[in-house]
Formats: structure tokens, sequence, C-alpha cells
């Protein structure tokens, strides 16, 4: 800068605007005060424009310092065993292929088995190492399967690490406790503040873990607002009385059948139809017994059904939706909702004191067994009942592979969840033995995990009797995988047999006897590496 443009320039009053308008008008339109029009315009004007930006940043006041972030919170529970940490590592590390073809080689997938290592961690109440949890909440950001596990185990500095980073805010909607303003659960006031002030995520999910808690205080505050939700709100919350429900939430759910919307009125009567010994499923008993009796004057007695020939405005109240869906007659419609929602304990006495099983096998006229079964189904998974299921359910090994009343699969596997564990692994053995894999996909699913010894033998002869035959391979690998996941770790010392290539049949798949080996070598190494998780995680080693 010249010593006669920087006197100028030092003369010149600080009016940024001015400078501003100068500066977009041009110095041949206008010019700085004090400055006159010339080739010197222009540097004038800069360099004024320099020395006030100088004096505008010396001028500022500095800004209020941001809060200090508060600390982690401590996480009391003890730390994995050196071991696990590293295994734990290794699992997150690991992404599935951009691919979307079928996995192919002998690799274990690590990715399906961190379900599996975090509920055992979590079983034995270990806290996550602090290094890995970025990689832990990315992990359950991407599979919403994972995050109740994840969570759990991250603990509370899942939560101070979420209100962070907006990408892991799902852990402040999906854990308990962890809106920003979350209640103290000892705090009466404190918690109806929430329920009144907060937003919808945050009180559903504090009445969620209400009613897990005091479940007539999570009713209690559902009904100081009920009339003033809206309708789809209403349905969401009422959805939440499932957990725990019992007999004390009668009152309300009666309350909820004259509600203004048809979705909330249908969830209450189903709610209360759960309850064998409410009103409505008396009700309901009276209207189902009215249309289905025994006739004795055959010489086998038959199950006889008059389906109701009307759906009165009682019926509509109770739930029973009036118009039927296309292809289905209104009065089989109307027939399996009241036997769905009658309670079962209905039915031996109104026919003849005959056990479940009796009644199951008793032919129904008129082409009505279809309909009345499948009622007896939906009620039977329903109520939980495990003999009607047992009943409904029939041999695993009968011909129609499943008993008169499992119209499909995905009925059969709901029938099988009212069984206990063991009973439920060995009817899905029982099914398998005779049926084969390629109907079992869904009944395995529901078995527990791991699959109790028959089951575990079951689906690995039935395995090797396909690989035998040379059967087209690509079809078992949802079995195949489920193997991987469920089968217990003990049975890999059975399987080194199965390893080696077989010979192919001649009318196998192309390249099945490959695939086969493939398949059994990732399942046996799958398993070796699932033991070893396990006793990592019960290893006596303490942590650095």
């Amino acid at each position: 800068m010249s010593r006669t443009t920087a006197t100028v320039a030092a003369s010149l009053p600080d009016h940024w605007e001015e400078l501003v308008t100068t500066a977009l008008l041009g110095t041949d339109r206008r010019t700085p005060p004090g400055v006159a029009p010339g080739p010197q315009a222009p540097s004038a004007l800069l360099d004024a424009a320099a020395a006030a930006t100088v004096r505008r940043r010396a001028g500022l006041r500095p800004a209020r310092p941001a809060e200090r972030l508060r600390p982690a919170p401590e996480d009391p529970r003890p730390a994995l065993p050196p071991a696990a940490a590293r295994r734990l590592a290794s699992l997150l590390a690991d992404r599935p292929g951009a691919s979307g073809g079928g996995r192919r080689g002998t690799a274990p997938d690590l990715m399906e088995l961190l379900p599996q290592w975090l509920q055992a961690a979590n079983a034995r109440g270990y806290a996550a190492p602090p290094q890995a949890l970025p990689a832990l909440l990315d992990a359950a950001r991407g599979r919403t399967d994972l995050r109740p596990a994840a969570l759990r185990f991250a603990g509370p500095r899942a939560l101070w690490l979420a209100r962070l980073n907006p990408d892991w805010r799902f852990a402040l909607r999906a854990a308990p406790g962890g809106g920003p303003s979350a209640p103290d659960p000892r705090d009466p006031q404190d918690i109806r503040r929430l329920w009144h002030e907060g937003l919808f995520a945050e009180r559903v999910t504090l009445l969620t873990a209400l009613r897990s808690r005091d479940a007539a205080a999570a009713r209690a505050l559902l009904e100081e607002t009920c009339a003033t939700e809206r309708a789809e709100d209403r349905l969401m919350f009422l959805d939440s009385l499932r957990a725990g429900l019992g007999p004390d939430d009668e009152d309300f759910l009666e309350r909820a059948l004259t509600d203004r919307s048809r979705n909330v009125r249908a969830t209450a009567a189903e709610l209360l139809s759960a309850l064998p010994a409410s009103a409505l499923a008396a009700r309901m008993a009276v209207r189902a017994a009215a249309c289905v009796a025994v006739d004795r004057r055959r010489d086998v007695p038959a199950i006889v059904v008059e389906a109701p020939h009307e759906c009165d405005a009682a019926m509509e109240r109770d739930g029973v939706v009036a118009k039927a869906p296309t292809g289905r007659g209104e009065r089989s419609w109307w027939l399996g909702q009241l036997v769905e929602a009658a309670p079962l304990g209905t039915w031996p006495a109104r026919l003849g004191g005959r056990t479940p099983q009796e009644i199951v096998a008793l032919p129904v006229g008129d082409g009505w067994q279809g309909e009345l079964h499948a009622a007896w189904c939906r009620a039977a998974v329903r109520q939980r009942d495990a003999e009607w299921s047992r009943a409904l359910l029939g041999e695993p090994s009968a011909p129609e592979a499943g008993g008169p009343g499992a119209v499909s699969l995905a009925e059969r596997a709901r029938l099988l969840a009212a069984l206990g564990p063991g009973e439920r692994a060995a009817w899905v053995a029982g099914f398998i033995e005779t049926h084969g894999l390629s109907e079992a996909f869904q009944l395995l699913g529901v078995c527990a995990v791991p699959w109790a010894p028959p089951l575990g033998r079951a689906v690995v002869d039935a395995l090797n009797i396909a690989r035998d035959a040379g059967s087209y391979p690509w079809s078992f690998s949802g079995v195949m995988g489920l193997a991987e996941r469920c089968l217990d770790p003990s049975e890999a010392s059975r399987l080194d047999a199965l390893l080696a290539v077989p010979d192919e049949p001649e009318d196998a798949a192309p390249g099945a006897g490959g695939y086969w080996s493939e398949a059994f070598q990732r399942l046996v190494t799958t398993l070796r590496l699932r033991g070893a998780m396990l006793a990592e995680l019960a290893s006596e080693e303490p942590a650095p």
C-alpha cells in the first residue's frame, strides 16, 4: 500500500455498508468519501475495505463458550474377557458382500453370528468395550433386528454417544430412557409430564417400558388422555396392552369397544377375546355355541354347523367385521370370527364332554370342516392353548402333514409356538423325518436355539439324504443358513464324514457335489466357531 493510499484509507470512516455499495456500483460511478475520481479510486476502496475488515474483526466480542461436554457415564458391568473382546472386533469388522447372490465358499458369515454373540454376552452381563461402541452402533443402525440386543450390550454409553452423533439417534428412540427428557422412573409427576408433553415416539417408549414394570400405572396414563388422542395413536397405545394383559384391563377395553375408530374397536375386541373370563368372551361363546352342535342321530356322531344369517349391531360392537373380503361368503366369514373369539373351553361342554383331540377327530357336515378348524386354529394361537394346538397339529407323520386344522405352514408354525420347546422340537423332527426339509423352513424358525438333539439329527440326516440323492442344492441354502446358526455346536464332529465331495448321480444338478461339500465345510467351520465364541465368553481369564 502506497503512503498516499494509506493516508486516504486511514482517513475513511468505517462505514462497511457504504463500502459494499460502492464496490457493487463501481468506482467509475461512485467513489468512497474523501477520494477523488480517477485511477487511484479502486485501490483506495480496497484499502479502505481491508482496514475496515481488520477493525470489524478486532471489535468482535468473543462468543460464549459452549457448555463443557459431560463425561460418559460409567458402566458398572464386568469387562469382556480379552479373547471375547477380540472376537467381537472381528465380528463387527465383517461386512456382507455387495452382491445379492447366494453366499459361496467355506468361510462363516460373521455378521450372522453377531446376534448370537450379543445374546450370550448379555446373558452373562458383560459391558461393551468402549472402543467397540461406534462399530456396534453402526451395525445396529443398519440392522433393526440387532438393535435391542446391541443397545442392551452397549449400555448407558450408547445413549451418551447417540446424543452426539445424528446417525445414532435411533438409539434414543429405541432404548428405554433414551429420550432427551427421559423421566425418573420413581417420580410419578415426571412420568406424567413426559406423557402429556413428550413426542409420540417418547410416549410410546414410556408406555411400553411402564407397562412391563407397572401394568396398572400404564393403563391409568392411557385412560387420562385416550379420548383426546388421534385414532392412529390410540391404536398404537392400545396395542401396548398386549404385554401383561390381564383381567384388570377388561373395563378399559370394554369402553374401547365403542371407540370412533374401527381399528381401535377391532383391537380391543381381539384383546378381550384373549381373556377367556371376559364378558366379551362369554358373549362370543353364546353366539358360537348356537352355531355348532353334535348330531347324534347318525351312526357316527358328527358336528353340524349353522352359520349366522346376519351380523347385528351387537356383534359389530364386539368386533365382528360385517363386510366379508372378496371371495368369502358372508355367513362363513361371520362364523369364523365368532368361533375364533370364543373361549376354547366352550367346546368340550358343548360337544358332549369330548376332549380337544376327540372334537377335532369328529367329521363336520356340509363342507364346514375347513372353516371351523381354521377358526379353532386361530383361537388356539390367540389363547396360547397347548392342548388345542396339539390336537389341531395332529401327528407329524400324518399324510396331510399337520392335522386337519392346520391349513398352512404358517398356521402350523403359530400353533407350535404354544407348545414347550422340547415338544416343539420333537414334533418338527418327526415332520422332517416323514416329509423332508422342503416344507420345514417356517417350522424350524419357531424352534428354540440351539436345536434339541433329536431335531438337529433330523435336519442333518435330511440334508445328507438330499446330498446323496443329488438334489438341486441351492434349494436347501435357507435351511443350511438356519443350521449354521441353530445347530448345537457339539454336532460338528458328526459332520466330518460329509465334507468330501460326493459321487454325483447321473440326474444330479451340475456342480451339486461341489456345492454340498462347500456347504457342509462351511457348516462345520461355523459350528466350531460358535463353540469357540461361547467358550471365550465363559472364560475366567481376567480383563486387562
